[in-house]
């Protein structure tokens, strides 16, 4: 679309895997690249953007909690710095591009479930995963319930005030634009504690090696299965890579 050309800065808010990316892919065709960021995430997250160039901005997180403000904080600068002569801001809270993509998802669940899927799950951290997968299904005619998480401990969705959490990637502490009436069926919340046990049994039982939110995924899809009942598809994503959190504390116990 001619947005982003060469000499550009790119300037995005992230929690790291986002920011991670957007590294990578400035490294290969030669943009600058600032993340903004919190000491709240990963530290792998934080410094793999560093060693791919991004010139990182780092805000404390209180008691290495994620709390609303904390990404309002970020927000701000990103905002700030996109003012700038010659900044490409990214904006993935805003930004359809996102949704597009995830549309590819929903569309491989219709090629291996059918039409038949009783239910699809996901945490919401832009929503643009969890809005294109549902934009997909309902293109094929499938009429499968569409379920939006969040940590109990931060729920914008479903009370509308966030809280404190620990869940990389999800819960940003407000409901993003993307995520309109229409989109999604339901919103529920899951405790931050079931999700990491389940994070662990996934690597120890099915070899999936993730992170908190794709254990919230599994303990969400599960929950909806045992309500379906037997011969309900429900589907969910395990969305990174456990290499991203063995610095912390969920795999130590």
């Amino acid at each position: 679309r001619g947005e982003l050309r060469p000499g550009m800065r790119v300037v995005e808010w992230t929690g790291g895997s986002t920011g991670s990316s957007l590294a990578m892919v400035c490294a290969i065709k030669g943009y600058r690249f600032t993340p903004i960021s919190s000491d709240g995430f990963a530290h792998e997250k934080l410094q793999t953007m560093r060693l791919f160039g991004g010139d990182l901005e780092v805000f404390p997180a209180p008691g290495g909690k994620l709390v609303p403000e904390l990404y309002q904080s970020m927000k701000r600068r990103a905002e700030e710095l996109a003012r700038e002569p010659g900044t490409f801001y990214t904006d993935q809270f805003h930004n359809a591009d996102a949704i597009r993509a995830y549309m590819g998802i929903g569309r491989e669940l219709v090629e291996q479930a059918g039409t038949g899927l009783a239910a699809f799950c996901g945490g919401v951290g832009t929503a643009g995963m969890i809005v294109g997968v549902s934009r997909a299904l309902k293109e094929a005619g499938c009429k499968a319930r569409i379920v939006a998480l969040e940590p109990a401990s931060s729920p914008a969705l479903t009370t509308g005030k966030g809280g404190p959490h620990r869940v990389d990637g999800i819960a940003a502490g407000f409901r993003p634009s993307h995520l309109q009436d229409g989109e999604f069926d339901e919103a529920r919340t899951v405790e931050e504690s079931a999700a990491r046990e389940m994070a662990r049994r996934l690597a120890k039982e099915e070899g999936i090696f993730a992170g908190t939110s794709s254990g919230l995924n599994v303990t969400a899809a599960l929950q909806l299965a045992q309500e379906l009942g037997h011969g309900s598809t429900v589907a969910t994503v395990a969305v990174d890579t456990g290499f991203k959190y063995l610095a912390g504390d969920l795999y130590q116990s």
